[in-house]
């Protein structure tokens, strides 16, 4: 039941945020929530930015947030690496912003596709991407057994004008040259809700994902056990969610909707 929502888990490229303009609604939906007693956590598969860029993000929006706030696909990452490759090199195709926040967590990693300790690569959305780090992706991948990762598998990332590619479609990109299909660590995977789930003190029951995409928003939360929202100012429209096997709870044109909705 909507009304009993308290923890609401947000994506938000295409969900609350549209480049770097926010989506109408948004800044009273996340008040209403925090006056209400609630938490917002927005969980994205978007790595080009840490924690931080996004608090400074959503800060010039006009919106406070802190840690607490965010589970992105480069924390998730960081939890799988440590967990699979503890103290191995792990080779990145991403932005500097990924690389700092690897780093920063003590993930060991480098950009030099020679380097004999390679032992898994690690492909990220990546808006500064050039051919010569696609170049040295496929190289290694061609030439040697390591690991294969990936942050998410979205094919596009909505911004102004409508998409550019996303870490999904870079891979399929990748998949052409040398043949190997990644593993994706950030949504669909139920990872991102649960560990917001458990970082807060409220019940799957009390949780809604809200997001702009099927196949990974919304299946997620699916995978999650939690409900989930499905909003239309990004990826997904209605006819996909009618004819999709992955069936949204809730459909609504904007988040401004889906907050008059639960009020």
């Amino acid at each position: 039941m909507l009304s009993n929502k308290k923890l609401f888990l947000f994506d938000i490229d295409g969900t609350v945020c549209q480049g770097e303009r926010l989506i109408d609604g948004t800044t009273q939906f996340l008040e209403d929530i925090r006056q209400s007693g609630g938490q917002f956590v927005f969980i994205t598969n978007n790595s080009t930015k840490s924690i931080q860029d996004y608090i400074l993000k959503f800060q010039k929006l006009g919106i406070k947030t802190d840690y607490s706030n965010f589970i992105t696909a480069s924390y998730a990452t960081v939890h799988y690496l440590k967990k699979n490759y503890t103290d191995k090199l792990i080779y990145v195709m991403g932005t500097k912003s990924l690389i700092r926040e690897l780093k920063k967590s003590g993930i060991r990693v480098t950009t030099d596709c020679e380097d004999p300790e390679i032992a898994c690569v690690l492909v990220a959305y990546d808006n500064e991407l050039t051919y010569e780090k696609l170049t040295d992706t496929c190289k290694i991948l061609s030439t040697r057994e390591v690991g294969y990762v990936a942050t998410n598998p979205d094919l596009v990332c909505p911004i102004e004008f409508g998409f550019v590619p996303d870490c999904g479609a870079m891979c399929q990109m990748i998949e052409h040259a040398v043949k190997k299909k990644p593993y994706f660590i950030g949504k669909p995977e139920p990872g991102m809700v649960d560990m917001s789930v458990a970082q807060n003190h409220f019940t799957k029951d009390e949780t809604l994902v809200i997001g702009d995409r099927l196949y990974t928003d919304i299946l997620s939360g699916i995978n999650a056990g939690v409900e989930t929202a499905l909003v239309l100012t990004g990826e997904a429209t209605r006819k996909d969610a009618e004819e999709s096997s992955y069936k949204p709870d809730y459909i609504f044109p904007t988040v401004r909707e889906l907050h008059e909705a639960w009020k």
